[in-house]
């Protein structure tokens, strides 16, 4: 089974190789500028790209990949060769066969990155187009509750009464669905979740710390009852099945958290609908947090088979309370999914200061901003306004990946769900960063194992960890990496 995994992982390497070997590296699009509120945002392009074997397993599970990312701002140091750090990887609820079957105890997993960047105008020898970032994996920091109990993955099948109530599985422990990760200087995570959708406070450690409930229009109704299933069909009123709190990220100075719902909630037009909220929350001298604004804001839209669809947010990162990088996608394409390619995966700049806060009354499951998927009339929203596409072919290509074209391992897979940030640490480019993105590969191998089980998915592909790096600049943050 050994030999069977290395020679998965050098067949990507293989058809990287003939992709640049064959000259299929299209110019790359060059610097894009973006002007908001009169300063420049710019894109140099992609500088790095890294990868894992799908069937990679850490502490004794297949590894996975990143639902959320955070780095530890104080690691990150500048090398004779690159750069070095410590990376946070959020990983999901586990695999998934028929509905949410295994008991996966949800974890933090920890990496020791090492990169070394690639100039925009430079196509690296074949053997090594994807090996700027190396990746070495930490034991994992598996989150448990007040009790010292597991968190476990199960469907929240049962409600716990409490302040608030939480998702609760068959089992007794508490279902967590993770998908967004904050971390403070003093090592305090935040995590935001399907479920709820909640934010959870946790220690250092991973021992349960406090419970945020947003606002109850965002809270799963069914017949007038709290249901946190996510299973079908969705409920009456609150987030939609599996599109809770995808997006969460503590602003630089550690004062703001901002999360944002995947989709529009039930009442809002669901996932059908352009108009999703954003909470941002005041860290308080304890470490709590409280909502402070409540804003609406417009997902892109794209073209499909002549129709439009809607580009759900997958991650945010917070470069101030009120100005966002946001990333937004379309769903069920791409390496694995059997349709392919994708049509739509981009990064974006949200400025909430172009909307006001929304009054406290939308925040009850019968105010809707946006009944049917029409917004109300007295209802500013931040607007998506794009910054990078991932999808571009000229970028992909010179790193031996590739968006369109014929499935294999080096097309990018479906969910690109995660965002870190990192200085360049340059004297003369304060405001010069790099911006990693990460897949949500959905532990698809065909080496699977979780929770003592072994599994082969049914796609019969394997789906690799992966890692962009692009050199942004931010202007603004001068240095400072939000968490």
């Amino acid at each position: 089974m050994l030999v069977s995994r290395l020679l998965s992982a050098a067949h990507c390497y293989v058809v990287a190789s003939l992709l640049l070997l064959l000259g299929a590296t299209p110019a790359s699009s060059g610097e894009i500028s973006v002007d908001i509120n009169g300063a420049s945002f710019v894109n140099y392009g992609l500088v790095g790209v890294g990868r894992v074997p799908a069937s990679l397993r850490n502490n004794g599970e297949t590894f996975g990949s990143g639902s959320g990312m955070v780095f530890d701002g104080s690691s990150w140091k500048r090398t004779a060769g690159g750069y070095k750090g410590i990376l946070f990887l959020l990983p999901d609820r586990g695999y998934n066969g028929k509905g949410t079957v295994v008991d996966y105890q949800a974890r933090i997993n920890r990496l020791a990155i090492t990169f070394t960047p690639v100039a925009p105008d430079r196509v690296l020898p074949a053997n090594k187009a994807q090996q700027s970032v190396q990746i070495a994996l930490g034991r994992p920091i598996f989150l448990r509750d007040g009790r010292g109990q597991p968190f476990t993955s199960l469907d929240a099948t049962r409600v716990r009464k409490g302040t608030p109530d939480l998702p609760q599985a068959a089992n007794g422990r508490i279902s967590i669905d993770p998908e967004g990760i904050a971390r403070a200087r003093n090592g305090t995570f935040y995590v935001s979740e399907e479920y709820g959708p909640y934010v959870y406070t946790f220690s250092p450690d991973g021992r349960l710390r406090g419970v945020t409930a947003p606002p109850d229009a965002f809270i799963p109704l069914r017949n007038g009852r709290k249901n946190f299933s996510a299973e079908d069909p969705d409920p009456n009123t609150g987030r939609v099945n599996n599109r809770g709190l995808e997006g969460l990220s503590l602003t630089p100075d550690g004062k703001y958290l901002v999360a944002v719902l995947q989709s529009p909630t039930i009442q809002d037009g669901g996932k059908t609908s352009r108009y999703t909220r954003a909470l941002v929350y005041e860290v308080t001298k304890s470490g709590g947090l409280r909502l402070v604004r409540e804003h609406a804001i417009e997902l892109p839209e794209y073209t499909e088979e002549g129709h439009k669809g809607v580009a759900a947010q997958s991650e945010i990162l917070a470069l101030s309370d009120s100005l966002l990088l946001m990333l937004c996608r379309d769903g069920k394409r791409g390496y694995g999914t059997g349709q392919q390619p994708s049509l739509y995966r981009k990064v974006g700049i949200i400025d909430l200061s172009q909307a006001r806060p929304l009054a406290k009354d939308y925040g009850r499951p019968d105010r809707p901003i946006s009944p049917g998927g029409k917004l109300e009339k007295d209802i500013a929203v931040a607007k998506f306004i794009p910054f990078i596409d991932l999808n571009d072919e000229g970028e992909l290509r010179r790193f031996g990946l590739h968006n369109d074209g014929d499935p294999d391992c080096n097309m990018l897979s479906e969910k690109w769900e995660s965002l870190g940030l990192v200085g360049v640490l340059d004297p003369n480019r304060p405001d010069d960063f790099f911006l990693f993105v990460g897949n949500d590969n959905d532990f698809i191998t065909q080496y699977g194992h979780q929770a003592g089980k072994d599994y082969r998915d049914r796609s019969g592909v394997e789906v690799d960890t992966m890692l962009l790096v692009f050199h942004v600049r931010l202007p603004g943050l001068r240095g400072v990496s939000p968490g």
